[in-house]
């Protein structure tokens, strides 16, 4: 009898998360839940180890542990642990064979590394981490031999669209996004939109964090990142198009002219199983895409002057170094502070600018380096903030 396939789910509480866990659930034959990870949701990470009996869980705030232990008392086989040396050291376990890293932001950083040093196979949905350590996360890949199969919708369809091309060069990455909900929407009327206009996406289900980026385009600016280091290109051979329906996930430009890309309905089940299942494509439940009722399909050069965001992130890149780092960790502190009501959406981009300015560049950082820029960028958006300088 075959042996089901071990999965480890960074983040099993949040939007990719729960979608997985739906993939698993529906080849519960193939595949079984290792681990479950969450940061504060206790009360569903509980409720999912009730459903799929992990070997163990993991709450990343030590505060939640006596709540969590609390809501397992009848699971005694399965482990409970706390902390984020917790999630370091049960990504290294024996058993698993992936992990699913869909934590949002910084935080996952650490865990990606401990997994893949100990030669696991990584389904990456945290864009953070190649966007803050994309050389030394590719460098660690290739020491350790572990493979990293990407969940991100865009990334995967680029990645689908170059099975079977092999050694054939890329031209250009065609990475479509779908322009959020102030795509249409002048700079003046920009700057007076609320945090539940920002939530509402146009096309995605997302966590909050996510949906906020991906208004500002910020989302779109790391997934380029996240796309250079990810398929070995340039910068300047990735090219954004805003495809406001949603249903070219991205696209790959050959050096004989030739375009081949991934078109589906907007469901991130699917990216999520096809990393887990790779090279084999399994059944799928849901939606098809009608390319009958698909009556359109445009395609817009994004505007930089009224998405920053994604012009900083070009930046950032281009000028390597720690410098990705420190956009992210603004990013991370502005993009809670809108959706705490304490700054204005322009306003997200400003502080990041800032930063970009004041924190201290270090061209070839080490993972040390990285968590002492992200902690200083942070420092620094938070005081930028507080100090009214955006405002």
């Amino acid at each position: 009898m075959k042996q089901k396939r071990q999965i480890a789910i960074l983040g099993s509480t949040g939007s990719i998360g729960t979608q997985a866990l739906q993939v698993i659930g529906e080849h519960a034959d193939l595949y079984e839940v290792y681990c479950l990870t969450a940061n504060n949701k206790v009360e569903l990470l509980a409720e999912q180890a009730h459903r799929f009996h992990p070997a163990a869980v993991v709450i990343a705030n030590e505060q939640r542990y006596d709540e969590l232990k609390g809501l397992m008392s009848d699971l005694p086989d399965v482990k409970v642990y706390a902390g984020a040396r917790a999630l370091d050291e049960i990504v290294e376990a024996g058993p698993i064979d992936m992990v699913l890293t869909a934590m949002v932001g910084f935080a996952g950083l650490s865990p990606t590394i401990h997994a893949i040093k100990a030669r696991k196979s990584i389904a990456l949905a945290n864009k953070e981490t190649l966007v803050v350590a994309g050389e030394l996360i590719c460098q660690l890949s290739r020491e350790y031999r572990a493979s990293i199969l990407p969940v991100d919708s865009e990334h995967s369809a680029i990645f689908q669209s170059l099975v079977g091309e092999d050694d054939n060069e890329i031209e250009k990455i065609l990475l479509t996004a779908s322009g959020g909900p102030f795509r249409t929407k002048s700079l003046e009327e920009i700057a007076r939109v609320t945090k539940a206009d920002a939530l509402r996406h146009p096309t995605w289900d997302m966590g909050a964090k996510i949906t906020i980026d991906s208004a500002s385009m910020m989302n779109k600016g790391f997934e380029v990142i996240e796309a250079k280091w990810l398929f070995g290109v340039d910068v300047q051979q990735i090219q954004v198009l805003v495809h406001p329906q949603s249903i070219v996930h991205s696209a790959v430009q050959f050096h004989d002219g030739s375009v081949k890309a991934q078109l589906g309905v907007p469901d991130m089940r699917l990216p999520i199983q096809y990393a887990f299942s790779f090279p084999r494509r399994l059944t799928l439940s849901g939606e098809r895409l009608d390319l009958f009722k698909a009556q359109r399909l445009e395609f817009f050069e994004p505007d930089l002057e009224k998405f920053r965001c994604l012009a900083m992130a070009y930046e950032a890149i281009r000028r390597g170094g720690n410098m990705p780092c420190i956009v992210n960790a603004a990013n991370e502190v502005v993009n809670r502070a809108f959706l705490d009501d304490r700054c204005a959406f322009l306003q997200m981009g400003d502080v990041i600018a800032d930063t970009m300015e004041r924190a201290t560049f270090i061209k070839q950082p080490s993972y040390d380096d990285y968590v002492q820029t992200d902690a200083e960028a942070r420092r620094i958006a938070g005081e930028l903030l507080s100090k009214g300088k955006a405002m």
